[in-house]
């Protein structure tokens, strides 16, 4: 038997799977949760304590024997988090997370010494938003200045179990590019911002290396504490989209994948590169090469959960409860900002039910809103891709969303285009493996990732979904009503 592992690190969730690269199928997988210190000062961070205890206890729970035929392993981590270590890798203070909003005072003050949002987008591609890393590096530096100063190792989720597999110290050009301090078109750190933020900052930042290329291999310490091979080559892994991007095959022109979690997300990949920052459409690379333009919402199933919890009821209920109300909650919305909202670009934005009446408030409208406005927030991604050139043929689902049929139905008639589910679930940890066989492979001659998802990333076709004419008709009156009142919202929370 030979496999390949695939670490997913969540913002819920570490999650490891073992695929067998021969059958083609995971052989075996494992998890443990995550905490989150939450406040209400936009404040999400968690502690590297508890990545550690995630590594431990996911091996731990993974046979003896299937961990001896590992033969390279590939990390996927929450994109944006800051990892902040000392010379001798000790965390210097929480992790700072993607969903953390805390630091809008730091985005501002970056923007405007930069020369403000169009130089900034031209220096990078992007926004400079709450969620990069950029702003949470100056936030460590203005709130906790003596961490600052022992400040060695800057490092984002994935490569700080990089770091723990391997003890090397380098980064990839996909999840470099979602720190607000690289230029994604030229691969390269933005010294302008770099210094804005303080002038020793380009010094501590890490090598860069090609995707294909391994960084680095299981150390004697990782192998002995998780009982995996020593020597074996960890790849260079990437952000959870990225590698969500090679679990679902993204990785030619045309396919879109939306990942609907804890967030919601829509990229695609790009032979060049394109980004639309204004419209929510940030300008990554891949993690295969190549581009992957990329829209991401802070409230997916954040929202469908609070509703869930309001009345009481489980995950199946709630789809039985919503599928008893008509494409559009017949006008009633819900405006899911309730974690603040990166796009549109409100850090302080809150949730709200809109719409109602004495007619239509009932539970089933409300319950089916919750679903559809995880789905309406996407759409305007989908548009920012249209107007950019991009030609969708369909769009790959993964995430909680993906496991509802009511809400791939929804998500194909919102969106106007077939959703197709990849068959092996996890697909995050799953690019991860599959980037590590590419790893793998690269070592003993030159091997094409779009020919190897192409081998290895199947589809199930009991869980397709295509576009229904009416009610793609339905939901674009109801989409433009969704886009009217965010509008009008807006304001209030700038």
């Amino acid at each position: 038997m030979k496999t390949v592992a695939g670490i997913d690190l969540g913002t819920q969730s570490m999650k490891v799977v073992i695929y067998d690269y021969e059958k083609k199928e995971i052989i075996e997988k494992a998890s443990c949760p995550m905490e989150l210190i939450s406040e209400a000062d936009g404040t999400r961070e968690q502690k590297t304590e508890w990545f550690d205890k995630g590594l431990e206890v996911c091996f731990s729970k993974l046979s003896a024997e299937n961990k001896k035929t590992i033969e390279a392993i590939g990390v996927s981590g929450q994109q944006h988090g800051f990892v902040p270590l000392d010379e001798s890798g000790k965390a210097l203070y929480n992790i700072k997370l993607w969903c953390d909003t805390a630091t809008t005072k730091q985005c501002e003050y970056i923007t405007k010494k930069a020369g403000g949002d169009k130089k900034v987008v031209k220096l990078l591609g992007n926004l400079m938003l709450p969620g990069f890393t950029a702003p949470k590096i100056l936030w460590l530096k203005d709130n906790k200045p003596d961490a600052f100063a022992k400040l060695r190792y800057i490092m984002l989720p994935h490569d700080y179990l990089n770091y723990k597999l391997t003890g090397d110290y380098v980064m990839e050009y996909g999840d470099a590019s979602g720190t607000a301090l690289f230029d994604s078109k030229n691969r390269c750190w933005s010294k302008k911002i770099c210094d804005i933020i303080d002038p020793k900052l380009m010094s501590l930042l890490p090598e860069l290396i090609e995707p294909e290329k391994p960084a680095g291999k299981v150390s004697a310490k990782a192998s002995e504490l998780y009982g995996i091979p020593k020597g074996i080559p960890v790849s260079a892994g990437g952000g959870d989209n990225m590698m969500g991007a090679v679990g679902t095959g993204t990785v030619a022109d045309g396919f879109l994948t939306m990942s609907m979690g804890t967030s919601g997300t829509l990229y695609g990949y790009s032979d060049k590169p394109i980004s639309d920052p204004a419209n929510g459409l940030s300008g990554f690379c891949s993690s295969t090469g190549g581009w992957l333009p990329l829209l991401c919402t802070m409230n997916c199933t954040v929202a469908t959960e609070f509703v869930r919890g309001l009345f009481e009821l489980d995950v199946k209920d709630l789809d039985k409860v919503a599928s008893d109300a008509p494409c559009g909650s017949e006008g009633v919305l819900v405006i899911p900002f309730f974690n603040g909202e990166r796009t549109p670009n409100l850090p302080n934005g809150r949730a709200s039910i809109t719409g109602m009446t004495s007619a239509n408030t009932n539970r089933a409208n409300i319950a089916r809103a919750s679903l559809e406005s995880a789905v309406f927030a996407m759409r305007g991604g989908l548009d920012a891709f249209r107007k950019l050139g991009f030609q969708p043929k369909e769009i790959r689902l993964i995430g909680g969303g993906s496991k509802s049929p009511l809400w791939r139905q929804i998500a194909a008639d919102v969106m106007n285009l077939p959703i197709r589910v990849p068959a092996l679930d996890e697909a995050a940890a799953l690019g991860g493996a599959v980037q590590a066989l590419w790893c793998l492979k690269n070592q003993n001659g030159k091997c094409d990732i779009a020919e190897l998802c192409a081998e290895h990333i199947t589809l199930d076709t009991s869980k397709s979904a295509d576009p229904i004419a009416a009610n793609v008709a339905a939901y674009d009156k109801a989409y433009a009503e969704y886009t009217k009142v965010v509008e009008t919202l807006s304001p209030m929370y700038k």
